[in-house]
């Protein structure tokens, strides 16, 4: 079965605090590609260490290759450990 893009929007990515968590994330790229912490197309993402895109104060950021800060612990279950 195919994914529906636009019921997955509606339902979850379109919602306002999801919205805002992006948003907060792209902010927190934006500096750091300003700052020099990361360049385009390198690989490395910036990782909150709380799991709060909202934190963005300066010690709760490290910057982290991407095949590090997209994987995380898995229980039985597939959810997160």
């Amino acid at each position: 079965m195919a994914r529906d893009y636009k019921q997955e929007y509606a339902n979850y990515q379109g919602t306002q605090e999801q919205k805002e968590r992006r948003a907060m994330r792209n902010k927190v790229r934006r500096r750091a590609l300003k700052d020099g912490r990361v360049t385009k197309g390198s690989g490395f993402d910036i990782h909150h260490k709380d799991g709060n895109p909202r934190n963005s104060h300066p010690s709760n950021l490290v910057v982290q290759h991407s095949s590090q800060n997209r994987s995380f612990k898995r229980d039985k279950n597939g959810r997160k450990a």
